[in-house]
């Protein structure tokens, strides 16, 4: 990738699901860091750490998952409602406004073209202090899929690969 960058080939590299210890590794060792590190990131799995990391490499941020792939009752939350109608916004909304208020970046999927819609207008409102802290208060602190640091799941992912 770094010789395809240097060829002007590339403008930019990107990485995923590298957390911490394996990003700080990966700075460490190689010429042309990332541009960005794309990791599940949504309002039940924030990654506050992993965020403080790329920030201090100046690598932003990506969401994979900024909807938490409707788990958790995502689009039903009782916080993530009673905000967005403050706004007259949806749940889903008020998720992508909140990463986008703790610089994180989201492309959130979508086939249907009503969402895409919806999912792009969240520029025309800003979340109060209080808002932000409420939503922070949803973080559990772990993957509402798998952990990326059980060698059991990072073997069958491996083995899905091949």
């Amino acid at each position: 990738m770094e010789d395809a960058y240097k060829e002007g080939k590339l403008r930019a590299i990107g990485i995923s699901n590298f957390y911490p210890d394996r990003f700080v590794d990966l700075c460490s060792f190689v010429e042309i860091k990332p541009a960005v590190n794309q990791i599940e990131t949504h309002v039940f799995h924030q990654q506050k750490k992993a965020h403080a990391i790329m920030q201090k490499y100046h690598v932003q941020h990506e969401a994979w998952g900024p909807f938490a792939e409707g788990r958790k009752d995502m689009f039903t939350n009782p916080v993530l409602v009673e905000i967005g109608r403050k706004y007259n916004k949806s749940a889903a909304q008020t998720a992508l406004r909140f990463l986008m208020q703790s610089d994180v970046v989201v492309i959130p999927k979508s086939t249907h073209k009503d969402r895409m819609q919806e999912n792009i207008s969240i520029f025309d409102f800003k979340l109060s202090d209080d808002d932000m802290k409420a939503i922070a208060a949803l973080d559990e602190k772990e993957s509402a899929f798998f952990s990326h640091y059980d060698p059991e799941t990072v073997e069958m992912i491996i083995n899905l690969a091949r």
